[in-house]
């Protein structure tokens, strides 16, 4: 049986974020952090946790603003990938050893918003020297997406397959009407979601409704617009891309050009869908346990 989790509550400015500590930290065991995506909560974590050295590792998971026990922004802005990274940086100052480096792990948004952290580890002075590794699982840095879809020459069936599977940000950026379908529809919702993507029965709670509602900030404060003006992308930081190949919503046209993008990149294909970190938690732990003992 895994160890009982530490569960805390750290501030990123005016919000309190759900913290628990898997494992405890201390000489000679890295600091992992895993960040879930939408519609999820840390709990999605639980089988990939089980399967990670406790004994040796120190591991760290956390409900993103908006879900799970964390407190939810007031406005839309407050769902922008500049917070987010704020709320990052919060949970490595409570939990990270000082003079460590972390190792993260992000899966859907949780990834998006980590691509962000990692891009700005070698400007920005609160993640200067901190992030030793990065696993990036079934989304791309937004950035490298605006840079594809702003050169289509070469891919446009690639890309064109990608924004049909992606026909749900469109729906997102309209306003109310996703936030009903979301807020009342969640239960059926949740059973046809679960179905269709293998997951267990109940993997989504009644949580569910507050945590896609307030998820929708994510799409509408970022998607959009980074996609059209997408920023410079760089980081020498060492990143593990796990590409689903039955992912139904991010495909693999992402994986054109990131090379030019990290300077240390390694990829890992998976016959897996989407919400791999559930139903392939051996085969993700693996990649993870490899990627973060090399680093």
């Amino acid at each position: 049986m895994p160890p009982t989790p530490t569960a805390s509550t750290v501030r990123s400015g005016d919000l309190g974020l759900a913290v628990r500590e898997h494992s405890p930290a201390g000489p000679g065991r890295p600091t992992v952090v895993l960040v879930h995506g939408f519609p999820d909560q840390q709990d999605v974590w639980s089988a990939l946790v089980a399967r990670l050295p406790l004994d040796r590792w120190h591991v760290v998971t956390y409900d993103v603003r908006g879900a799970g026990s964390s407190d939810a922004p007031a406005g839309q802005d407050g769902y922008r990938t500049e917070r987010l990274v704020d709320d990052l940086v919060a949970v490595l100052d409570a939990v990270l050893p000082q003079g460590t480096a972390v190792h993260l792990v992000g899966h859907d948004w949780g990834s998006a918003q980590l691509w962000d952290a990692v891009a700005a580890e070698a400007t920005d002075p609160r993640l200067q020297g901190r992030v030793a590794s990065f696993t990036s699982i079934s989304a791309p840095s937004l950035d490298h997406a605006g840079r594809l879809f702003a050169s289509p020459r070469g891919r446009r069936p690639a890309l064109l397959r990608q924004g049909l599977a992606s026909w749900y940000v469109g729906l997102f950026n309209v306003p109310v009407l996703p936030d009903l379908l979301l807020r009342h529809g969640h239960p059926l919702l949740a059973r046809a979601g679960a179905f269709r993507e293998g997951l267990p029965r109940g993997h989504w709670g009644p949580e569910l409704g507050r945590n896609a509602v307030n998820g929708l900030g994510l799409y509408r404060a970022n998607v959009l617009s980074r996609v059209r003006r997408p920023r410079p992308l760089h980081t020498d930081v060492p990143v593990l891309v796990v590409q689903p190949e039955r992912d139904n919503y991010v495909t693999d046209v992402f994986l054109q050009d990131l090379d030019a993008s990290c300077s240390d990149l390694r990829v890992e294909r998976l016959d897996a869908g989407h919400w791999a970190v559930v139903t392939h938690a051996d085969e993700v732990a693996a990649l993870v346990v490899r990627h973060v003992e090399a680093h």
